[in-house]
């Protein structure tokens, strides 16, 4: 049988698109096959070295160390609103494990983030504990401005709280203004934030913090259009 363009690329894509009103909006759902993204070319990596990952029921990507934040953004995907759900691995290092998520993004400094820091999960410092999962919007507002003028606001504790070194499910739904992040299919939002700038659409890819590496895997991209 001949394979069409999404099998060849996605292979485990699939595409369905679902009428919510007839003329008013539609639901287009796509699983990503990462592995495959990555080795036909359709995956574009800035600032880290990304190689293929299958675990028993995760197929994705993993990401080495660098000292600065790096992306591997998704060729040829422009998201604007809907939801992202993707499973997650971090590592219990102290400041050396930033996971997450580049949305709305222009370039390779211009984007919103939302990261999360696996060290911070179980942390017996509550304080720490309420650094678990951060919104960011580059250039303008990184985590140190966000945390010094709006202490709180743009960053909370993930309860339950998952194992520092082990997978989570993560579900973020945006529309802009606002963005929800779900973790392990709790129906309950462990943050909610508004958007610091006025774009409603771009490029989106998985992200990384400074001197951290990571792993992403079974990545599903919901888009109402």
């Amino acid at each position: 049988m001949k394979t069409n363009w999404l099998n060849r690329f996605f292979l485990t894509g699939i595409l369905g698109i679902i009428a919510i009103s007839s003329g008013i909006a539609q639901v287009i759902s796509v699983k990503y096959d990462l592995n495959s993204l990555l080795e036909n070319n359709k995956i574009e990596v800035f600032n880290r070295t990304v190689t293929p990952l299958s675990e028993k029921d995760k197929n994705g990507l993993s990401f080495s160390k660098n000292e600065n934040d790096g992306i591997a953004w998704l060729k040829h995907v422009i998201f604007s609103n809907g939801s992202i759900e993707l499973d997650i691995r971090g590592k219990d290092e102290y400041q050396q494990s930033f996971v997450g998520l580049a949305f709305h993004g222009l370039d390779n400094n211009t984007y919103d983030a939302i990261y999360f820091r696996p060290f911070n999960f179980q942390s017996t410092d509550s304080v720490r504990r309420l650094h678990a999962v951060q919104y960011v919007s580059q250039p303008d507002y990184p985590w140190q401005v966000l945390r010094e003028q709006y202490n709180g606001k743009y960053e909370k504790d993930v309860s339950p709280a998952p194992n520092a070194d082990e997978w989570f499910h993560v579900k973020i739904t945006i529309k802009s203004p606002l963005i929800k992040v779900f973790v392990n299919g709790n129906p309950e939002p462990c943050l909610i934030v508004e958007k610091l700038n006025t774009r409603s659409s771009g490029k989106m890819g998985l992200w990384v913090g400074n001197n951290s590496d990571g792993d992403f895997a079974n990545l599903e991209i919901m888009s109402l259009e």
